[in-house]
């Protein structure tokens, strides 16, 4: 028998909404790496395959600004994807110090087996949703974080 779960006062938090999207994060985080685990596969490293994917010879700036984060962070994840062998750097043709970034084959190939398993990753944490609420949600969120 499993005695049930004593409950905690949690005060002011369920009023911020900082605190209701990490909580809701954490689940979509912990949902997703279980689900893309046989990709090898986080959250930010499928966001970078469907963001190369989807603008081919994107610089690694632009591919920073676009993910929020410092170049730094870029080199390393790149690095890492570049190790895997899912994205190639080519040299720019109008910038000698700047990378075209492409996926190669190999990367094109796992971003597409992955994406079924995110789609029904999102289907998964939504389903309490309605059609209609999940879409005002991405606008809500959108509007946090345009």
């Amino acid at each position: 028998m499993n005695p049930a779960k004593p409950t905690i006062a949690r005060g002011l938090l369920p009023e911020l909404i900082g605190y209701r999207l990490r909580r809701a994060q954490v689940r979509v985080f912990n949902d997703f790496l279980a689900s893309l685990a046989p990709f090898e596969l986080t959250p930010g490293l499928f966001g970078v395959l469907v963001l190369i994917d989807s603008n081919p010879g994107l610089n690694q700036s632009r591919l920073g600004n676009a993910m929020g984060v410092d170049r730094s962070t870029v080199v390393a994840v790149i690095d890492r994807l570049q190790a895997r062998g899912l994205v190639a750097r080519k040299p720019s043709t109008s910038d000698r110090r700047a990378h075209r970034l492409t996926l190669t084959p190999k990367g094109k190939s796992a971003l597409e087996a992955a994406v079924p398993e995110v789609r029904a990753h999102e289907a998964r944490i939504a389903e309490a949703l309605t059609t209609e609420e999940r879409a005002a949600l991405l606008q809500l969120l959108e509007k946090l974080a345009p």
